[in-house]
């Protein structure tokens, strides 16, 4: 399963560290190339020794020691890395990994590498539940890492409760679960668009709307992870595009963003339509800024084209198209008709009143809808978790 597979362990200094010996020894033995860092504090539980036997490479613990297979260490390993498993993941790692804190070498390396990062945190059931580090996990997974769940039991400080290690073949299971998911997309070709568009009224004014292109983003991230090739067409958006992208397109108005999806369509496996764009655009645009008068100003608006209607006109039987439907009312009812009328595989909808589903937060709360009237209740979730969730109704869709 993980046969050449280039795999970092970062090991921290708490008591489970003796676990992530038996970790680095399922993953030798499963074939992955294993390079081991570890902090000082780890020195304390478990040797340098321990780890160069079992995985026939040297440990790295030093920012400052001398370089023997790599230049610039902290840089070429994490670029050498196909994934980074820090476990145990104390509540220090985690912290100084939400934040961006560089101290040593294994932080600094965090920093540096595009590889997908997996936590396995272990500590006391207290810290675990402490809001603190309740917060650098979710904003941690926001960004894209993964989260190896803690298991519940008797810790070594006497405590009962979440923030044990999971055995060692539990770890393995989930290491191996993600470098399947990280290939299940290999040769197949995604179109994402995302953000909101703009309608210019003169050289100064617009209309448009609040959406930032989170979620359009966490899709082709997710999409990327899985090796897919991925198109992102963007309208505005407030967060950076994601790395790993085969085409990346920037539009501003409806219609640029019609050409431009258009331009993708024919040779895309799967279409996902997350971009909020504007129903209407001004009939008249003035060529210079119009100036307030004691009268009343209307603006006269003429229909966009419809995108997503005719991309469903034109699917293939083997394509796929997922829309989205963002309403303050009538949720189920205006959803269920845009999925019937555009001839989607699935809606996507959120009712953007409700707390913490709005357009500028990291998080969203979805209905999955499908042709068959079936409805999928989705719980608050981070953006990027419900992308994982997306992509694997559009993968199972696919085949």
């Amino acid at each position: 399963m993980l046969k050449d597979k280039k795999v970092i362990l970062g090991v921290t200094g708490g008591i489970a560290a003796y676990k992530a010996v038996e970790i680095a020894s399922r993953l030798k033995k499963s074939g992955a190339v294993v390079r081991v860092v570890m902090t000082e504090e780890a020195k304390k539980f478990v040797t340098e020794l321990t780890f160069q036997e079992i995985t026939g490479q040297p440990v790295t613990c030093n920012m400052w020691a001398e370089v023997q297979h790599f230049n610039v260490a902290h840089i070429s390993l994490a670029q050498w890395a196909d994934l980074v498993l820090i476990a145990p993941a104390t509540a220090n790692i985690l912290a100084k990994a939400d934040v961006g804190i560089a101290d040593d070498f294994l932080s600094t390396m965090l920093l540096a590498t595009k590889a997908p990062v997996v936590y396995a945190p272990a500590m006391n059931t207290n810290m675990f539940r402490h809001p603190a580090t309740q917060a650098h996990i979710a904003s941690l997974k926001a960004r894209g890492a993964k989260m190896i769940e803690p298991a519940s039991g008797l810790l070594a400080c006497g405590a009962v409760g979440a923030g044990r290690l999971p055995e060692p073949a539990d770890v393995m299971a989930e290491i191996e679960k993600i470098f399947s998911v990280m290939r299940s997309l290999a040769g197949k070709k995604v179109l994402v668009t995302a953000g909101g568009t703009i309608e210019p009224l003169d050289p100064i004014r617009f209309i448009a709307n609040h959406s930032s292109g989170r979620q359009g983003y966490a899709i082709a991230a997710e999409a990327v992870s899985r090796g897919a090739e991925v198109v992102l067409i963007s309208g505005q958006a407030t967060v950076e595009p994601p790395a790993g992208l085969s085409k990346f397109v920037k539009t501003t108005t409806a219609h640029q963003m019609r050409a431009a999806v258009l331009a993708d369509f024919a040779d895309a496996d799967i279409v996902i339509k997350a971009a909020a764009v504007a129903d209407y655009r001004p009939k008249n645009v003035a060529e210079n800024k119009i100036k307030k008068t004691d009268r009343d100003l209307v603006i006269e608006l003429e229909r966009n084209p419809d995108i997503l209607k005719e991309l469903g006109e034109l699917k293939r039987p083997d394509q796929i198209l997922i829309g989205f439907a963002a309403e303050t009312q009538n949720l189920l009812q205006y959803a269920q008709s845009k999925l019937e009328k555009k001839n989607l595989d699935f809606i996507v909808a959120n009712d953007v009143s409700r707390q913490g589903a709005g357009f500028q937060g990291d998080t969203n709360i979805i209905k999955i809808i499908s042709r068959d009237g079936s409805t999928e209740d989705l719980p608050l979730m981070t953006k990027r978790e419900l992308s994982s969730v997306i992509m694997d109704r559009a993968e199972s869709k696919l085949k």
